[in-house]
């Protein structure tokens, strides 16, 4: 499984050519593009396992218009981005505990 984050095209940190669109103004300095990007991935992980779970509610009550292929890859679906999200923030921490570790 390929895990890595591709760089963000320098027009879309900047805000240049996007039309009728603002940033979302830094709150606390540098990172707050991180910062919302990784709320919103988050938002987007609980709704994938919401969806998840309520797709296997939907099937053991026998639901005929939900099939087991659409809940079983919605189940997929939201490991995976449970998985991804975990080594995002595995990784946010070795980094913390990397630059707390350094001698000054």
């Amino acid at each position: 499984m390929d895990l890595r984050i591709n760089p963000m095209p320098s027009q879309a940190l900047t805000g240049v050519g996007q039309t009728g669109m603002k940033r979302p103004a830094a709150t606390g300095g540098v990172g707050g593009g991180f910062a919302e990007n990784f709320k919103t991935a988050l938002k987007d992980v609980s709704a994938a396992q919401n969806e998840a779970s309520r797709l296997q509610t939907e099937v053991q009550l026998g639901n005929p218009k939900v099939s087991l292929e659409e809940t079983m890859l919605a189940m997929q679906k939201a490991q995976i981005g449970f998985q991804a999200t975990l080594h995002v923030r595995n990784r946010m921490v070795q980094a913390y505990t990397d630059i707390m570790n350094m001698s000054v």
